[in-house]
């Protein structure tokens, strides 16, 4: 897209933090694409990962890919929320200044997190939530400054059982593939609910947010399903799957184009903004999702 990488598009921030949660995405995919291509702005980058080993070998890649040295490595397990106060703790003390937090990690498993939760609940919302809520202060200090969470369309798919979740701190139990795409879905309708309402949060400051679906990509996120159904998605990707650098547009565009204040809160596929559906957007949901996520991360 042009408005990405012409050359008159100047980086809009002097610092920039890249998470991402590993194994799915540390030193591939669109987080890596993404990283490199800030980095080669001129933008400080911090590549947040699980794994040590992953992310020392993403930040070789990611300065040799670049040409910048100006990237640092720091460890973040989203699926403990012991881990992400240890990080924001460590990133508020080591770093000055914080433009753009771009929550790019997503697992596609069940399982539990070290925490207790659903571990797609846990990582893909969760551990963004308390993240974001820990650098909030950062952010609105070196504004102005962008939230960007990497959704899904899988999220038109989505829906939050309360009642799941209060009794289980989980979306859903099921295990088999349609039950577990289910709560995938369902923990990327979080995310975009999770804009929606931090938005609200943010009006009067320099801060703005956005969702987005970056676009069916053919990377790692996958690994953790059966070898079986990987074998026979393969033919198809080649076609109708994205490549990391396609993959990263939208997430670029949400981090760096100019003049997308007034649509904070929205959703962006294709690097457009795009309509989503009443549940996407419905107040009374955001809202308690996100009370519930304080109540998780014991911040009320």
């Amino acid at each position: 897209h042009s408005q990405i990488h012409c050359d008159r598009c100047a980086p809009l921030v002097d610092f920039w933090v890249f998470k991402c949660f590993s194994p799915p995405g540390s030193n591939t995919g669109i987080g890596k694409v993404t990283a490199v291509d800030l980095a080669r702005r001129g933008a400080r980058v911090v590549l947040a990962c699980r794994s040590k080993e992953r992310g020392e070998a993403a930040l070789v890649d990611v300065k040799r890919e670049s040409g910048s040295d100006n990237v640092v490595f720091m460890q973040l397990d989203l699926g403990s929320l012991t881990s992400v106060r240890t990080f924001a703790e460590t990133f508020l003390k080591t770093e000055a200044r914080l433009d753009i937090l771009i929550n790019n990690a997503g697992v596609y498993m069940q399982g539990r997190t070290a925490d207790g939760l659903g571990m797609m609940f846990g990582v893909n919302h969760i551990g963004h939530f308390l993240l974001t809520h820990l650098l909030l202060e950062r952010l609105k200090r070196c504004g102005p400054s962008r939230v960007v969470n990497v959704s899904s369309t899988a999220h038109n798919f989505g829906k939050i059982d309360f009642d799941c979740l209060n009794t289980h701190k989980a979306l859903g139990l099921g295990t088999s593939f349609m039950e577990v795409l289910q709560v995938y879905s369902d923990s990327k309708l979080c995310n975009v609910l999770f804009t929606h309402e931090l938005a609200k949060k943010l009006q009067g400051t320099d801060v703005t947010c956005y969702s987005l679906h970056p676009g069916a990509i053919n990377t790692e996120l996958a690994r953790n399903t059966s070898s079986v159904l990987q074998m026979c998605l393969k033919p198809f990707t080649a076609f109708f799957f994205k490549n990391p650098v396609q993959g990263a547009q939208t997430t670029l565009h949400c981090a760096l184009q100019e003049g997308l204040e007034p649509l904070s809160g929205r959703y962006f596929s294709n690097c457009t903004v795009r309509n989503v559906y009443a549940k996407a957007k419905d107040d009374a949901a955001a809202k308690k999702l996100w009370e519930f996520s304080e109540r998780v991360c014991g911040l009320v």
